[in-house]
């Protein structure tokens, strides 16, 4: 199955580049092009794509404020940002709006096309040098713990750590041995015990208090 691509970043030579790449994966197809976050949403309601590639630096309205309002209006859609931005205050953001994966511009095309795919499957996604600062800059809600994590269970605590790792849920049931509706049943637990909104604040968090090395996060992006 094709996955569907909106492009969306203010520069239009930008996205005629990032057209002309992705056009050479088969996997993978551009439904529609953007600005800014507004003219985002309205063609993202109208083609309904799999993966937003979204800038977060945009006049008119911005892409943390875009990924929030494209999240709360179509849920099935994953957005990953792609910016030049490492250390603003709008990356923080763009992953408490919900993006599941964050990527910078200087991303070679077959990695950006292999996040683009793991990202549709629900893969975290996170460019090595944007996860540890993330690491350090994101701070989920007062802990119902110490550790932060010792109130899951043993099979929650190894879904988090797969989650971190990048694995999708269809991978997770794999490996684990369980159904595809029970990793979902066991991350919808995850992520109201971690007081987070979504599998990426989720692998930080993971991160942050030694589930795993900030190195594995998104492992995939290289």
């Amino acid at each position: 199955m094709t996955i569907r691509v909106l492009l969306v970043d203010d520069h239009k030579v930008v996205r005629q580049g990032l057209m002309m790449f992705l056009a050479l994966d088969s996997a993978l197809e551009v439904v529609g092009e953007a600005k800014n976050g507004v003219e985002a949403i309205e063609r993202a309601r109208v083609v309904k794509p799999d993966v937003v590639l979204m800038d977060l630096l945009m006049p008119v309205m911005g892409g943390v404020e875009a990924i929030e309002k494209l999240r709360a209006e179509l849920p099935e859609t994953e957005v990953v940002v792609m910016t030049s931005v490492l250390e603003d205050a709008a990356v923080v953001g763009a992953i408490r709006a919900g993006a599941i994966g964050y990527l910078l511009k200087d991303t070679d095309a077959e990695s950006l096309c292999r996040a683009i795919k793991a990202a549709a499957a629900g893969q975290v996604q996170l460019a090595p040098e944007a996860a540890a600062r993330l690491i350090r800059e994101i701070r989920a809600p007062e802990p119902k713990s110490a550790d932060g994590a010792d109130f899951l269970t043993e099979r929650e605590a190894e879904v988090l750590r797969l989650i971190a790792r990048g694995r999708a849920n269809k991978e997770i049931a794999t490996e684990l041995g369980i159904g595809e509706k029970t990793v979902k049943t066991h991350v919808s637990h995850i992520l109201t015990k971690l007081g987070v909104q979504s599998r990426t604040q989720a692998a930080l968090h993971a991160a942050r208090i030694g589930f795993v090395d900030s190195r594995d996060i998104g492992s995939g992006v290289r």
